[in-house]
């Protein structure tokens, strides 16, 4: 098999692997988005929150 064969085939069977994924609707790809968005909102909190007191432990323990 020549290489333009190979990529011959392969770029058809990826369209038909692809014919077969089940898509999410808009709607859950919104609710889905929005719940990264939330989660990552306050995963970044919480560790400022640890930062900064870790940060002001140090400095009085340096003092």
């Amino acid at each position: 098999m020549d290489i333009a064969n190979k990529l011959n085939t392969y770029i058809r069977d990826s369209i038909e692997e692809v014919k077969k994924v089940a898509w999410p609707t808009r709607r859950e790809t919104k609710n889905y988005t929005l719940l990264v968005i939330g989660i990552s909102l306050v995963l970044a909190a919480y560790l400022g929150a640890l930062d900064y007191i870790f940060n002001w432990l140090l400095e009085k323990i340096l003092r």
